[in-house]
């Protein structure tokens, strides 16, 4: 499978670093990677919906779903509208040939022969990604549990609380893990965060190299890009904006309280070690609050098995083939 053509995903926990990542491969000369958008994995969701994409009315009405619709994002790739609608409708009539239209404007709208895409919620729909786009590339950004729920803890969007955040690290890792092993090196690469800031380059060019491509030294800045790839509306990724800065690693120490530490420590503990993260030592946490989070777990393990339960049954009534078909 030639490398040199494949779509590139990258994935990760929330607060984990992803869109410095993103902007590190759109600075390459041949890659690029857009600011989240919000079609791919609700498209595949309501899919029956869309009918037989063979039916050419149904292609026209998908492409007006993902162009027109604010929720989509589309408006911040900063493409016609109108051209990738009728490229959409006179396209393969599969769902990934079509989603994949906005994506691939994208690129050769800033003159790039390689496409991508970055969302962290792509960690927990890998299956999808690969029913919709066979010959995806995978780059997973792993980052200390601990600084990624002091992170979450932080941001205006995040209305979950504590133990949904430890919860959601630690459901990544394990789904993450279980990804890496079915797909492999061909098709799975993974780094951390802490060392992809303190050694730029020589992260990149292994990941360069598991992408087939050359490395090029603009990756390694940024923030070059920032003011353009970044949409100003998302203020919680100011750092993006200026040079790769290693002083939020481990900043968890100083960001969680005592209790939140122990807890993290105590539930998270094995997969840290596991990735390379120390543990403080911290005395075990309260037994209540253990059992708070055990809920919490258990509760998103259900609405996982739940997803794909539902996806299973959908797939029985789909009217044609979802894969993108190679153009």
């Amino acid at each position: 499978m030639a490398t040199r053509t494949r779509p590139v995903f990258v994935l990760g926990c929330p607060r984990s670093g992803t869109t410095l990542l993103q902007l590190m491969l759109h600075a390459h000369p041949r890659m690029a990677l857009p600011p989240e958008t919000r079609f791919v994995l609700p498209a595949y969701e309501s899919r029956l919906g869309f009918g037989d994409l063979r039916d050419d009315g149904n292609r026209a009405a998908l492409a007006r779903w993902i162009t027109a619709r604010p929720q989509t994002r589309f408006d911040e790739l900063g493409l016609d509208a109108t051209a990738v609608a009728d490229r959409i409708a006179v396209g393969p009539p599969t769902l990934g040939s079509a989603l994949g239209v906005p994506l691939r404007a994208y690129a050769e709208r800033h003159g790039k022969a390689r496409w991508g895409d970055k969302r962290p919620a792509y960690a927990l729909h890998v299956t999808e990604i690969l029913r919709l786009f066979p010959d995806a590339q995978f780059v997973h950004l792993v980052r200390d549990g601990r600084d990624c729920v002091a992170s979450l803890l932080g941001m205006p969007w995040w209305h979950r609380g504590f133990h949904e955040a430890v919860a959601t690290w630690a459901q990544v890792m394990d789904v993450t893990r279980r990804c890496a092993r079915r797909l492999g090196p061909d098709s799975w690469h993974e780094l951390r965060f802490e060392d992809l800031v303190a050694d730029p380059e020589g992260r990149l060019r292994a990941l360069c190299a598991y992408l087939g491509e050359e490395y090029d030294p603009g990756m390694a800045e940024p923030y070059r890009l920032a003011g353009t790839a970044v949409p100003a509306r998302k203020t919680w990724h100011r750092r993006t904006h200026g040079a790769l800065d290693v002083s939020r690693a481990g900043s968890w120490q100083l960001r969680l309280t005592p209790d939140q530490i122990r807890l993290c420590e105590a539930v998270l503990g094995e997969r840290l070690l596991r990735h390379g993260y120390g543990l403080s030592g911290a005395v075990p946490p309260d037994p209540a609050e253990l059992l708070r989070y055990r809920k919490v777990a258990a509760l998103r393990a259900a609405a996982r098995v739940k997803r794909h339960t539902v996806d299973r049954l959908t797939r029985l009534r789909e009217p044609g083939p979802v894969a993108s078909v190679p153009i």
